[in-house]
């Protein structure tokens, strides 16, 4: 019998952002790993289309609009009512968009706060509750960013939305520890997504070469990231929480 140290048979996990990029790609590879999903997005319809994506079976499409925070915990509840209590959680879902600050609103910096912090708040507070985390994983993965790490023009409110995930996560997982929940983050550097492709129609071709050739390893892909989150996710990282674990092709090796 070959030995996998990152099987997750057995193990019930909520992605948020499942519709679509590192969300989806997250959530094909842990159901190949043997995990039963919860998708998570707005969109049905794209939810849909990741369910289909996914090995094994049990997996659920379940359509939610994370900016309405309050109602988060409640809704957990719920979910663990109707299908069993989660081993895992990743916050894969964000917003991000080029704004410099001369046209930086409090509007847009509170979108943008609500559902790449706001949101992540309000799930790990869902997830550690009693009959929603279950006995085995307790693992939260929040995908931040390496733009919560290093500066970069034009995204300040994704930029600080990412540095406090980062910040959140340690704090919490100190806070979560006594219950045996682990947190840690994962920040990508510019990886090939439907979101990198929106920010790339907004800049120059010479902008985004620049950006390119930051990553010595190259531009990465969805699926490189989600080979991290399932590391955080599975047992090879039961002695690791409030860590960030940065996957950049080398960009802040610089």
């Amino acid at each position: 019998m070959t030995l996998n140290p990152m099987d997750l048979t057995g193990h019930s996990i909520l992605v948020s952002g499942a519709s679509s990029g590192m969300g989806r790609e997250t959530s094909i590879l842990l159901s190949r790993l043997g995990a039963t999903l919860v998708l998570v997005a707005r969109r049905a319809d794209a939810l849909a289309e990741t369910e289909r994506l996914l090995e094994g079976s049990g997996h659920r499409s379940v359509p939610y609009d994370l900016t309405a925070t309050d109602g988060i915990p409640a809704w957990m509840k719920a979910l663990a009512a109707e299908s069993g209590p989660l081993s895992g959680l990743v916050h894969s879902a964000g917003i991000q968009l080029t704004r410099p600050l001369r046209v930086l609103t409090q509007a847009h910096l509170d979108d943008v706060m609500r559902i790449n912090l706001g949101a992540a708040v309000a799930l790990v507070k869902g997830f550690r509750q009693k009959g929603v985390v279950s006995d085995k994983g307790r693992s939260v993965v929040l995908v931040a960013s390496i733009m919560g790490l290093v500066g970069q023009p034009g995204i300040g409110a994704y930029a600080a939305s990412k540095g406090a995930l980062i910040a959140l996560c340690r704090s919490l997982a100190l806070e979560l520890a006594p219950e045996r929940i682990r947190l840690n983050c994962v920040c990508p550097g510019h990886v090939h997504t439907e979101m990198a492709q929106r920010l790339r129609e907004t800049l120059t071709p010479e902008q985004f070469a620049a950006i390119e050739a930051m990553h010595p390893l190259g531009i990465g892909t969805a699926l490189d990231v989600a080979y991290a989150v399932a590391f955080l996710l599975a047992d090879t990282s039961r002695w690791i929480t409030g860590t960030t674990l940065v996957v950049d092709g080398g960009y802040t090796a610089q």
